[in-house]
């Protein structure tokens, strides 16, 4: 098993350029492998009973009966192109279906198969730390009695819905598979709201250091909070018209008592836009605080240098004057000559001190 990990580590990401010169509807994988194996999960349910399945493999799959009218099979690890085309030729999937599948670098969208509706979105995690945000692909694919999700690696994110489905609390398990659809998505939604909260409170943090002690880690921190923001913002703008379009009835496969909730969902995005949009404002103003504070730094450090020159410079002169190889020069015939420069050149540097004191170049 440690062996597997090493090899994983140093795996580099398929791209998309892999798939040059290959048919439409070819199935490879482009992106980074998060999993070792592809797991697969079954709940099967109806108003009054539950059914919960894993499998080991696909092959174990095989010999499965389904007993119970609503399906929802989730799978993770989309690496596995074998597991997603046997996947594929059960549930009838359409090749460029599958093909977006396996490529986990998608454009948040929505698309109808006929009987089946296609959909991408983002989901967004933090670390624990609350400085790395990774990005990962997660599909679904809805029929009349099915729902089919995909995800790049188990992240533990739907298991509140599995409660609600098990508990058989609320509308969840007496509603169409359309209204579980609706329910995944929305707590990809909700999980925005985590990883922008956590995200408002590090530019927080960070303007609080900016405004006390600015130096080249703030900057870094500002140029990383940047890179975060625009990620989001590419994973909900799209999004925002994925909900949007399933919204309006374009598809016969959502109802119109799961559009309301759909309705609630786009609120919930317009919400986080904003947000986001806030955020890049932010992050605006607090990079033009970093290069005021810094500029005023670097003037403040030029001008205290400077006067430094000016208080050395009399000295200078008086030196130079009497370095000259002259024979008959002031105070070079008398014992007191040096003491006398000496004094000069402190009188000098004193008035000059005084005089930027006044002024409050000393500051």
């Amino acid at each position: 098993m440690n062996v597997r990990r090493s090899r994983m580590k140093v795996e580099k990401p398929v791209r998309r350029s892999a798939k040059r010169g290959l048919a439409p509807g070819s199935m490879v994988h482009i992106g980074a492998r998060r999993t070792a194996e592809a797991g697969i999960s079954l709940i099967e349910y109806s108003a009054d009973e539950l059914r919960e399945t894993r499998f080991a493999s696909i092959e174990s799959s095989r010999t499965h009966e389904s007993r119970l009218p609503l399906r929802w099979l989730n799978v993770h690890g989309v690496h596995d192109t074998g597991v997603l085309a046997e996947i594929g030729q059960r549930f009838h999937l359409h090749p460029l279906m599958l093909e977006d599948i396996a490529n986990t670098e998608q454009r948040p969208k929505v698309e109808s198969y006929g009987e089946q509706v296609f959909a991408v979105a983002r989901m967004l995690t933090l670390s624990a730390d609350g400085l790395t945000l990774s990005s990962e692909q997660f599909s679904l694919v809805l029929g009349h009695d099915f729902l089919l999700s995909f995800q790049e690696r188990p992240s533990g994110c739907f298991e509140p819905v599995r409660e609600r489905l098990r508990k058989a609390h609320g509308t969840l398990r007496g509603c169409g598979i359309d209204h579980l659809a609706y329910s995944l998505v929305d707590t990809v939604v909700d999980n925005y709201f985590d990883v922008i909260e956590r995200i408002g409170e590090r530019l927080d943090v960070l303007e609080e250091e900016l405004f006390e002690r600015p130096g080249s880690a703030q900057m870094a921190s500002l140029h990383q909070a940047r890179r975060d923001t625009l990620t989001l913002r590419r994973a909900l703008w799209p999004l925002r018209e994925v909900i949007g379009s399933l919204q309006r009835g374009d598809f016969p496969q959502i109802h119109a008592e799961t559009r309301v909730y759909l309705r609630d969902v786009q609120d919930h995005l317009t919400f986080l836009i904003e947000s986001v949009d806030t955020m890049r404002e932010v992050l605006s103003g607090l990079l033009d605080v970093y290069l005021s504070a810094l500029s005023q730094r670097v003037n403040q450090e030029v001008r205290v240098l400077t006067v430094i020159t000016m208080l050395f410079m009399p000295a200078a002169l008086i030196a130079g004057i009497f370095g000259m190889n002259f024979k008959s020069m002031p105070w070079l015939a008398s014992p007191d000559g040096f003491t006398l420069a000496l004094v000069l050149m402190g009188g000098v540097a004193a008035v000059l001190g005084a005089v930027f004191w006044r002024r409050h170049w000393l500051d």
